[in-house]
């Protein structure tokens, strides 16, 4: 049987993306970022994400009709990410979908944007076959998740209680005087630091709030501590050691991300995790977990940088396995849910 052909909207931050896939196959994946009009602001501005959506939006799917020598006639079905996300921008992709659907007769799928970051991974190494456990860490979302099956079955084992590991980079990158986005900058200076020069904290680690939380993340308290170390070393006149500073949070936010990760897979009896996000694409992340790993005897799956973002084609890849598994379409009317929680995988 032919596998299912999805096109895949994605607007719910600041890419506008659009990918074509046969089940676990790409056929296009095509992305236009908006983050450059975000720099000067030090971070997302929800309007003028909105806006760059409705620019980039109708050039973005015929990029991608072009890269898959297909357009929306030939699909199955048209997926979008409905939620979670910043409400402007979703309207922009779910309204584009509606319309696209409508107006050729195609069944629509709202879909959850966590859930797809996961289902991303599928186009990589194929299809999970058993239950994974997902580490989700990008800007807006630092999740663990217990992936039992990934069209129907998604448990939140923790979360961040603050910040997001992505925003933390983001704010400690200016406080050292980095550009936006700050994950990359930090990543970059961090190589010339010594990950050992700073004693920051690992929050949610140890006594009763490793006991109260879990799996559950917290960054805001590592992000003062940066701030309260800049300030006295600016008040002793010294020079601030950016690379020192830079591989002392990153060591202490990629400690934390990774130990709950693999301390989460052996708990469950998992012996697989999943890595996803903007932020999976930081070195000293990456390390730590594969290092982790392999000790614990636990596999690890890793997308490509360029999927690990938010795209299309992750949208459409979890349209695909909803399309295989003969899971009902969402209505036409489907609203946007800024706060769509990860067990509802697909909107009705």
């Amino acid at each position: 049987m032919t596998e299912p052909l999805v096109l895949g909207i994605e607007s719910s931050c600041d890419e506008t993306g659009v990918g074509i896939v046969r089940g676990t196959e790409i056929l296009a994946h095509a992305v236009a970022s908006s983050v450059e009009e975000h720099v000067r602001f030090g971070g997302v501005v929800p309007e003028v994400a909105s806006r760059a959506h409705l620019e980039a939006m109708v050039p973005t799917l015929e990029q991608a009709y072009r890269q898959a020598g297909l357009d929306v006639r030939d699909v199955d079905a048209i997926a979008v990410t409905c939620g979670p996300g910043l409400t402007g921008a979703l309207l922009v992709g779910v309204a584009a979908a509606k319309a696209l659907a409508l107006a050729h007769d195609k069944p629509l799928y709202g879909v959850n944007h966590l859930a797809a970051h996961v289902a991303v991974d599928q186009l990589e190494h194929g299809r999970f076959g058993e239950r994974v456990i997902a580490l989700l860490v990008s800007g807006g979302h630092t999740e663990l998740l217990l992936v039992d099956d990934i069209a129907t079955d998604i448990t939140m084992l923790g979360s961040t209680i603050d910040d997001a590991a992505g925003e933390a980079f983001d704010k400690v990158a200016r406080l050292l005087g980095l550009p936006y986005p700050g994950g990359p900058e930090i990543d970059r200076a961090a190589r010339d630091g010594d990950p050992t020069a700073v004693a920051f904290p690992r929050g949610l680690t140890t006594g009763r709030d490793l006991e109260r939380y879990r799996w559950d993340f917290s960054f805001s308290g590592l992000k003062s501590a940066v701030s309260r170390h800049v300030q006295h070393e600016q008040r002793m006149g010294r020079p601030v050691p950016v690379a020192d500073i830079a591989a002392s949070f990153q060591d202490a936010v990629c400690d934390v991300l990774s130990k709950k990760a693999i301390a989460a897979c052996v708990a469950h009896e998992v012996p697989r995790l999943v890595l996803g996000g903007g932020v999976a694409a930081n070195g000293r992340l990456r390390q730590y977990v594969l290092e982790r790993a392999e000790a614990a005897g636990i596999e690890v799956r890793i997308p490509p940088p360029s999927l690990c973002t938010d795209n299309g084609a992750m949208v459409a890849a979890l349209g695909a396995e909803l399309v295989a598994r003969g899971v009902s379409p969402s209505a036409l009317d489907l609203p946007v849910d800024s706060g769509m929680p990860v067990a509802q995988i697909v909107a009705a």
